[in-house]
């Protein structure tokens, strides 16, 4: 009994995360400390990006309150154009440089374009992570099988204690590339979702403000 416990605790041990990686050749090492980055970076980016976009949207908010609260356009100047610290600020500052409804349209309509191109920085990595994620995973188990049958074919044992590890080192690979594009593709998806809500208030904004303007003009 004590012979058996012995030869289970051996392959239980060397199945095991941080033996995997320590036991993995170069290429291996290299393609798993990859992954591992790469499932980080998409977090902090998808943390910055919904913190930036919740603020926006916060701040979207207060400003169409003060916009339909029936004050004048002067005091919403005075209180988001100057200075402009938030997008609708910005792009009501834009507006304003020549007041008619084709110059709002135009010049406000810059603007916002530029505030959401700044908003959608970051977006493009986790683009690029969800898709390459998995084949550099893909690529670190290609690579740990054929180092797994060299090494059988070495010791001329095909016994699953003998199998088992390297085949095991080589799928960590394809999990540690899932584990970085599963999140990074739901997180480009939602955050996409997101902006494109807030481009619609913000495009809204200087459809308003062309709408004043002309009215005015």
């Amino acid at each position: 009994m004590e012979s058996v416990a012995v030869e289970l605790t051996g392959p239980a041990t060397e199945l095991t995360i941080m033996h995997l990686f320590m036991r993995a050749d170069i290429v291996v090492k290299a393609v798993m400390a990859i992954l591992a980055f790469m499932s980080v970076w998409s977090w902090a980016i998808a943390i910055e990006k919904w913190l930036q976009l919740n603020n926006a949207h916060a701040g979207a908010s207060r400003f169409e309150n003060d916009f339909w609260s029936g004050g004048s356009l002067d005091e919403l100047v005075a209180k988001y154009a100057k200075p402009a610290k938030e997008p609708f600020g910005r792009v009501l500052a834009a507006s304003m440089r020549d007041w008619d409804g084709y110059a709002v349209a135009k010049s406000g309509g810059a603007e916002a374009n530029r505030e959401l191109s700044k908003m959608e920085s970051g977006l493009g990595v986790l683009a690029i992570i969800g898709s390459a994620a998995p084949f550099i995973g893909l690529f670190g188990t290609v690579w740990g099988i054929m180092n797994a049958f060299r090494s059988i074919a070495a010791s001329d044992n095909t016994s699953l204690a003998v199998v088992a590890p390297g085949i095991s080192e080589a799928l960590f690979a394809t999990a540690l590339g899932l584990l970085a594009a599963i999140p990074a593709v739901i997180f480009f998806n939602a955050l996409s979702s997101n902006l494109s809500k807030y481009a619609s208030r913000l495009e809204g904004l200087v459809d308003d403000l062309a709408a004043l303007a002309s009215r005015g003009s």
